[in-house]
């Protein structure tokens, strides 16, 4: 067939550029007249066109390559001319596909640079016949051109340079935006491939490239946040684990889509960003989240090495100009927070140790930098000693070069003080030779180093110290032998075995612990915090494997004396260290709990839950929830039906879930969607109540449902129907208008019926009667605590008690009898019953002398015969949902339990003034704990009940050890709910500023008195508008409880404290801007500085600070939109206290702020961005005649001073926006569609749209796609009204560079029935320009992924040639 094909096509072609004998001999006198030409060429084609279509369609590319290839072998410029007029005609008549031709005629090998005329021939032949050509073809040729031209060389005779530019003026029409071949957005991908940002184009092609490419800069400043490089997240705030801040992992650039010229400063490496948040304590999954690092796969991440290396750079720079170390300053926090850094990222390999060491060596060398050098060698000290023994020496020995640098010294360098802590840093150097000399012995290694002269004064002390066995605990001798000697079993024996024996207590001492029969061993006095700092990390790990297993081998021995005070609170110490997670945190919830469960020793496990209540400190949420996961499994186990057990059980899972901070609800969950069964509870209705509420709040203050009025298809529906199944209950309607309103659907919608108060009464009345009739013991016994009999017994004990003053000796015996065989579990339901009978006996009641009565009789069940335990009885209280009065009545009754009777106010102010709540700075806590727990006793087993009965009842309760708990702090989550449930109702608002009053003082000791103030102002914003009184005295219970044991101006600025504590309401504070501006300056200073204390609330200063603000702001009386707007004007009005060059830290606070409270202060912003939008600058075309995206360029215009209103505004909504979650963010399709497409009318005002929307449609993508679509087609709307609207069209070429980058980025084809109805519509030039998006003939959509459930699929048709898929960053589909 080739042959053939080749003959024929040789027959024809040849047949016409044969010549005659004479033609030969006088070449060029001979000439054919046009006609004659005409006669030739129409002949030829039509040989040629008799041939063509006898020929498959699989042979046409081979027989167009053959005629290329006929025509680039002659020599006659002549009859090449003749062959590429009978081509041109061939594809004018349709014959050939002007495609196929273009792309063999490029791809010719014989076309070269030295043929200038075939060269010039060709891309005349090319200009010609290019229009025809698809624009994916056209892109495919663009691209082939550009491959060609770079064939010719930089030098070439000026002789030829006039027939090379024939192929410049082919890339020029494919240019050309009004011949509009392809999408110029296909042309800038190919040349920005070949040309990346920083080269430059082919000589040939002069400014021809780099003026096409600027024309796209507008297009690629409207995908730009403003000032982005400046902006700064908050480690751990709910806004920080979002898209905005991840970076590329190899080059540290912001993930940029689209092949645009962006502003030079978003291609370079975000060094800064990185290492800011790598300063910030508790940053390490954030980093992991900005990089893309997975624990699981083992990656080395060089950019990340070059940032911690910087960073000890820092801090040794730091430490020249620091005099003292051990005072807590930023110095000694930073090498602290270093040195877990280094040893988490080096761990999983992300980092490699000797890299970076002698990295460090490169940076510090010739810089003189010493004064530092300990607290280096210690950080190093801190990895070497943990993991030597598993890896090579030679991975090490890179230490012995840093150490010639850092220690010059000739003579023996003396040894410190060593009562002193910092001395473990001054003897770092000498353990890391001990470390790497016993690895050398052990290898059996030639590497093996003297001890340098310097060091040998240390090294002599420690042997020293080695051989005197009687070590003491006064100085940090111990705590320099374990560093020392941590990989040497022999040596590190010795001193393990002093600090493990202080803190178990010798054999034989005991002491006793609260409650009956309840002894531990004898020691008290836990490690100090400085003796575990001053270990090194390996040391502190061999110390908590030793109380690990200690405590493991004791729950199996199931000893009856229980773990000493001392080892208990040394353990929570231990446990707040990160570096040691493993064997820490997670070795507690996943190998300790287990075992202790396991072996039934429910001392210990009560022992691990009070310390996971009372003395954990920033546990990472996925632990918590495993734990409360771990709490619902064991209530169910018969063996934990114990009134001490389970009320432990309960409370910590109380403390877990409303502890669960608003951003770490969703992620966690999540994770259970198909088993929500693990994470509630199968029985207890309070516990699934405060998770609802929980849920509540998260959603309302991540403003998760915003624009949502349906549960449907979140994360959210599984888990309130599995709880619904488990406990099926309502919620009073005062409560349910908190709720976000697809929450507030889904309850409506699942309503139960509940009991009637009648019925209740009346079934408490015949059941009553039942028990004043029967006579038998036994009986009675076996009626009121048979298994599915209602839980009516409180009701009657009440009832009892209320006739006749008191129980009789034998009802006292069937009382108690008849509450132990009903057990802790179903006692709730009971005391559920109890709750809603209450109520209704309270409303029922004269008042008077009755109601005096009624509440006595029920403190003498709390108090004096211990029935049940304030808290819960409180709680469930609480957790009814009683409607109107009975509500009130309810609230009445929690008033007058706390607070009538003094039993509880005074356990509650001995407490209060006796303890502090700085655990970790404390020797003495178990002295207080135990003067306290005699003073006030707890009685758990119905002990007021026993002691009745003449003579008292013996009674065989055990009681399980008590080291931190008391009812105060039980109480405190407890309280948590019953100032949100008093807040709802109105009317008793006085009951709780009376509480707030006598109990505030409690939250002195509370975990996180900050956060629960910020979520209770935030979430209850709506409620507390207009009670600017009770906002105020809530603020300042909660503040005033902890001012004793913070720093002056810890939380609320020295202004508001003045003015706005303040109780006058005639005479209400309004701040000025001064106010506002110190407020924000005083956030961008803790941005800017580093400090951290391990047991803050906070994890970081940024955090604290940012969580004071908000407390402050939302405290004000002042309406939150006038709150928004004074924080918008610190930056878009002149304030002298706003220093102009940091201008841009200044937005990034205010962004952080804003999006930080309730929807009333932030959704300001709109309004602003409507005023900008009717501005004349914006509306009238001729107000400002410049140029229209220099005036958005808000950089450029603060540097130059030339900046306007609408810059400052756009640049600050950037800033708020970066920061938004993605709830706050959806509100922005319904803005646009709603607010700002009526509005916009001209040009000016469609580019400040698009710019102030167009850098988040790729976040939209990632997390909301429905509404990037909504926004992809409101911006066509926008246009279609500008179009009708305008005369003349300026920005044409920008607005559709834009719409394409939203189509092949974003959208895809997903709109593109919405659109093209839109486009048929515009003016002429417009819709030439768009016409590739509505030719449905010439789209090809690429493959797309499958989108999350809920949104529309979106595919997206890649500019990128489809035989090359993934040659660039540009995606074929969009990525869900």
């Amino acid at each position: 067939m080739a042959i053939s094909m080749e003959t024929q096509l040789q027959s024809i072609f040849e047949d016409v550029v044969k010549t005659e004998v004479i033609e030969e001999a006088f070449a060029g006198m001979f000439m054919d007249t046009p006609e004659d030409e005409r006669t030739k060429l129409i002949s030829c084609l039509g040989a040629f066109r008799q041939y063509w279509s006898t020929l498959p369609p699989d042979s046409h590319d081979q027989c167009v390559q053959w005629i290329v290839r006929f025509i680039h072998g002659q020599h006659s410029p002549k009859r090449i001319s003749f062959l590429y007029d009978c081509l041109a005609m061939a594809v004018e008549t349709s014959l050939l596909p002007p495609r196929m031709v273009c792309q063999a005629l490029i791809s010719s090998d014989n076309l070269e640079w030295e043929r200038t005329q075939l060269w010039a021939l060709t891309f005349r032949l090319i200009r010609k016949i290019i229009g025809g050509v698809d624009y994916k073809g056209v892109r495919d040729l663009l691209k082939a051109l550009l491959d060609k031209i770079q064939t010719i060389p930089n030098t070439v005779s000026s002789a030829v340079v006039q027939e090379l530019l024939a192929a410049r003026e082919v890339v020029e029409y494919i240019l050309d935006r009004n011949a509009c071949l392809l999408p110029a957005y296909f042309a800038i991908t190919e040349i920005r491939k070949l040309y990346p940002e920083g080269t430059f184009s082919h000589w040939l092609l002069g400014s021809l490239i780099s003026d096409f490419v600027d024309s796209f800069r507008p297009t690629a400043r409207i995908n730009s946040i403003c000032g982005r490089c400046s902006l700064l997240p908050v480690v751990n705030n709910s806004g920080a684990i979002c898209n905005s801040w991840k970076l590329d992992p190899t080059t540290l650039r912001f993930p940029l889509r689209g092949m645009l010229p962006f502003d030079k400063d978003l291609f370079e490496p975000q060094t800064g960003l990185l290492r800011y948040v790598l300063e910030q304590p508790y940053s390490r999954d954030m980093v992991c989240n900005m990089l893309g690092l997975n624990k699981q796969h083992k990656q080395r991440c060089p950019v990340l090495e070059d940032q911690l290396v910087d960073l000890v750079v820092y801090a040794m720079e730091r430490s020249e100009t620091e005099e003292q170390f051990d005072d807590g300053g930023t110095s000694q926090l930073l090498w602290q927070h270093l040195s877990s850094q280094l040893i988490f990222f080096v761990l999983f390999q992300f980092a490699s140790f000797p890299h970076m060491v002698l990295s460090l060596h490169q940076k510090l060398a010739g810089r003189g930098l010493i004064k530092g050098r300990d607290h280096l060698m210690w950080v190093l000290l801190q990895f070497i000693s943990g993991s030597i023994q598993k890896n090579a020496l030679a991975d090490f020995l890179p230490v012995m070069k840093l150490f010639d640098l850092l220690y010059p010294e000739k003579e023996c360098i003396p040894v410190p003080d060593i009562s002193k802590p910092q001395s473990t840093h001054a003897f770092a150097m000498t353990c890391i030779w001990i470390h790497l000399n016993r690895k050398a012995q052990g290898d059996n290694s030639k590497l093996q180093i003297p001890i340098p002269h310097s060091l040998k004064l240390h090294h002599e002390f420690l042997q020293q110290s080695l051989r005197n066995k009687s070590l003491g605990m006064s100085d940090y001798k111990i705590a320099l032998l374990c560093n020392a000697y941590s990989t040497n079993s022999e040596c590190f024996t010795l001193p393990m075995g002093v600090l493990v024996e202080t803190i178990y207590g010798n054999g034989s001492m005991r002491i006793t612990l609260p409650g009956t029969n309840c002894t531990a061993s004898g020691s008290v006095t836990p490690l100090p915090m400085n003796l575990l700092d001053s270990l090194t990390v390996h040391a502190k790990m061999s110390l908590i494997h030793s109380i690990a297993t200690r405590v493991i081998k004791l729950a199996h021995a199931k000893s009856s004396i229980a773990l000493a005070p001392a080892l208990v609170e040394t353990y929570s110490r231990l446990l707040v260290y990160m570096e040691i997670e493993s064997l820490g945190i997670k070795g507690f919830i996943s190998q300790l709990l287990p075992n202790v469960f396991k072996s039934h020793a429910w001392g210990i496990l009560h022992t691990l839950l009070e310390m996971f209540s009372y003395r954990m400190h920033h546990i990472q949420p996925h632990y918590r929830v495993q734990l409360l996961s771990h709490l619902h499994s064991l209530a169910a186990v018969p063996q934990t039906n114990q009134n001490q057990l389970h009320l432990c059980v309960e409370s910590t899972a109380l403390r877990l879930i409303t502890a669960l901070g608003s951003s770490e609800v969703q992620p966690q969950f999540t994770r259970f969607l198909n088993d929500p069964k693990t994470v509630l509870s199968a029985e207890s209705e309070e516990l699934n109540r405060a998770l609802i509420l929980t849920l509540a709040r998260a959603t309302h203050v991540t403003d998760f449902f915003t624009g949502s009025d349906s549960i449907h298809g979140t994360w959210c529906k599984d888990i309130l129907q599995t709880i619904m199944n488990f406990t099926p209950h309502n919620w009073a309607s005062h409560t349910l208008s908190c709720f976000p309103a697809p929450l507030q659907a889904f309850f409506k919608q699942n309503n139960v019926p509940q009991e009637s108060r009648f019925n209740l009464k009346k079934n408490v009345e015949e059941e009553y009667r039942k028990w004043k009739s029967m006579t038998n013991e036994n009986d009675i016994i076996t009626h009121f605590s048979m298994q599915g009999s209602p839980p009516l017994f409180l009701c009657l004990l009440w009832k009892m008690l209320l006739e006749t003053d008191h129980i009789n000796q034998i009802g006292f015996r069937y009382t108690t009898k008849v509450l132990e065989r009903i057990g802790a579990r179903a006692l709730v339901a009971h005391v559920r019953t109890f709750a809603d009978f209450l109520v209704y006996e309270f409303s029922t009641s004269a008042g008077g002398q009755q109601l005096n009565k009624c509440i006595e009789i029920l403190n003498d069940m709390v108090w004096k015969y211990n029935i049940v335990t304030l808290d819960r009885l409180i709680l469930c209280l609480a957790m009814r949902s009683h409607e109107g009065n009975e509500a009130q009545v309810c609230y009445f009754i929690i008033q007058l339990l706390l607070l009538k009777p003094n039993d509880f106010r005074n356990r509650v102010s001995d407490f209060v003034k006796e303890n502090a709540p700085e655990h970790w700075l404390q020797s003495d806590w178990h002295t207080k704990h135990m003067t306290y727990h005699k003073k006030y006793p707890e009685k758990l087993y119905f002990e007021g009940l026993a002691e009745q009965v003449s003579p008292p009842m013996q009674q065989q309760s055990h009681y399980l050890p008590i080291y931190f708990g008391n009812v105060c702090l039980r109480f405190l989550p407890v309280f948590d709910i019953v100032i949100h449930r008093f807040l709802e109702l109105l009317p008793v608002s006085k009951s709780l500023e009376t509480l707030l009053d006598h109990l505030g003082g409690l939250y002195k000791f509370h975990d996180r008195p900050v956060t629960y103030l910020y979520n209770t102002l935030h979430y209850y914003e709506r409620h507390l508008r207009d009670r600017t009184n009770l906002k105020r005295k809530l603020v300042h219970a909660i503040m005033s409880s902890l001012k004793e044991n913070r720093m002056p101006g810890w939380c609320l600025s020295e202004t508001y404290l003045k003015c706005g504590m303040n109780a006058r309401e005639d005479n209400v504070w309004i701040p000025d801007d001064t106010y506002y501006c110190k407020l924000i300056g005083r956030l961008v200073d803790n941005i800017l500085y580093v400090t951290c204390r391990r047991f803050n609330e906070f994890p970081n200063p940024a955090a604290h600070a940012l969580h004071v603000t908000c407390v402050e702001l939302m405290a004000l009386a002042v309406p939150g939109k006038d709150v928004g707007n004074a924080l918008l004007s610190v930056v878009l009005k002149s304030q002298p206290l706003v220093p102009r060059e940091n201008i841009t830290a200044w937005m990034n606070a205010i962004g952080l702020v804003i999006t930080a409270l309730p929807e009333p202060y932030w959704v300001v912003l709109h309004d602003r961005i409507v005023s900008v939008l009717g501005s004349p600058c914006l509306t009238s075309e001729t107000e400002w005649a410049g140029y229209p995206f220099a005036l958005l360029d808000f950089t450029a215009c603060h540097q130059s001073y030339s900046e306007m209103y609408c810059s400052y505004v756009l640049a600050l909504a950037h800033a708020v926006w970066h920061h938004s979650s993605i709830g706050q963010l959806s509100l922005i399709p319904k803005f646009l569609s709603e607010v700002l497409k009526p509005i916009v009318k001209t040009e000016f005002q469609l580019l400040y749209v698009y710019h102030l929307v167009g850098p988040f449609l790729q976040r939209f993508q990632q997390e909301r796609t429905r509404c990037m679509l909504e926004i992809g087609v409101a911006f066509y709307e926008m246009l279609q009204a500008v179009d009708q609207h305008s005369q003349h069209m300026a920005y044409m070429d920008p607005i559709c560079d834009f719409l394409y980058h939203i189509k092949y980025m974003f959208t895809g084809d997903s709109v593109k029935e919405q659109v093209e109805k839109i486009i048929m519509t515009l003016r002429p030039a417009m819709k030439l320009r768009l016409r590739f998006i509505t030719h449905s003939s010439k789209m090809e959509p690429a493959p797309s992924t499958p989108v999350a459930s809920g949104t529309p699929q979106a595919s997206v048709s890649s500019p990128l040639p489809q035989n090359n898929p993934g040659s660039s960053n540009i995606p074929l589909s969009v990525a869900q």
